[in-house]
């Protein structure tokens, strides 16, 4: 006979790791702000087409003599500028929309891929040991020696303009944060039963890096990605800023800021006033965000 459990109404619920999880991160306010802030700039960057008042590059609808309007400015036809213009008679809020897109797909996918990569390197490096994880950490530490920010102007000079080649620099400037922060972790993951008792079942080792050692490597790895997303847009920002980031037929935020620079002494400062600020909106709640991650996902400050 089959016998009903009764369960103890006086005995608390389980909580789920998820629940745990939501619960800590929505311990801090300035955290679920920004990242409030940050779901509307994603929302924005996705639905920039449909959500515009204008369309930017649409020649058709751009007209010269709406150039530098001040924000709240009503051209010819009755359309509302309510950010004004920059030199081109292009709508500076329908540009932002734009340049919010650009911006944060070039940071995302730089991250994705960056992530891939130097995640791959590090656990090979952690996991064999030796000689190959002395040869590996050397290049990380060459690579790191060397500003950001120099080594993707030299990249970008090399390769020339465009969104794949901004993407491969910054790939090429980021991978190396991932590869040292993995490492760290999977040197500490390497030594447990678990992949003690993988190794003696005679799973193969891509098996064993990728489907036991790679998931116990995540937590640092998540909070390194969000910082370094941020750091990969405002790379890109300052690449577009000084020229020689991506195209006109393609700008971000940098570039918006570059074209209204040489119009700040004449006091039409809303052509890289407004994009300036959606740039540091963004970078600053991705921080926060990511901040609030690495406590929370941090086992030594687990409550």
């Amino acid at each position: 006979m089959s016998e009903t459990v009764k369960h103890d109404p006086n005995l608390a619920p389980v909580e789920t790791p998820l629940h745990r999880f939501m619960s800590d991160f929505s311990d801090s306010m300035i955290a679920m702000a920004a990242l409030a802030v940050l779901l509307v700039i994603v929302f924005i960057a996705l639905f920039a087409p449909f959500i515009s008042p204008t369309d930017p590059y649409d020649l058709a609808k751009v007209s010269i003599f709406d150039g530098k309007l001040p924000p709240g400015s009503v051209s010819i036809d009755g359309v509302t500028f309510w950010l004004g213009t920059d030199g081109a008679g292009r709508d500076l809020l329908s540009s932002m929309f734009y340049g919010l897109r650009i911006s944060l797909g070039v940071g995302v996918m730089s991250g994705v891929i960056a992530l891939c990569v130097g995640s791959s390197i590090g656990l090979i490096a952690a996991y064999y040991g030796g000689r190959v994880d002395t040869l590996i950490m050397r290049i990380v530490d060459i690579q790191l020696s060397f500003p950001a920010i120099l080594v993707a102007l030299i990249l970008i000079a090399a390769l020339g303009k465009g969104v794949d080649k901004v993407i491969i620099a910054l790939v090429l400037v980021q991978w190396a944060y991932y590869a040292r922060t993995v490492r760290g972790s999977a040197l500490v993951e390497r030594n447990k039963e678990y992949i003690e008792a993988a190794t003696c079942l005679g799973l193969d080792n891509k098996r064993i890096l990728f489907r036991h050692l790679l998931p116990n490597c995540l937590p640092p790895l998540i909070v390194v990605g969000t910082v370094q997303t941020a750091h990969a847009i405002s790379l890109e920002a300052t690449l577009s800023f000084l020229g020689v980031g991506l195209p006109i037929t393609e700008p971000s935020l940098g570039l918006l800021i570059a074209n209204g620079f040489e119009y700040m002494m004449s006091g039409r400062y809303w052509i890289s006033f407004f994009p300036g600020i959606a740039l540091l909106i963004t970078i600053v709640s991705i921080n926060l965000v990511g901040d609030q991650l690495r406590d929370v996902l941090n086992p030594r400050l687990q409550k």
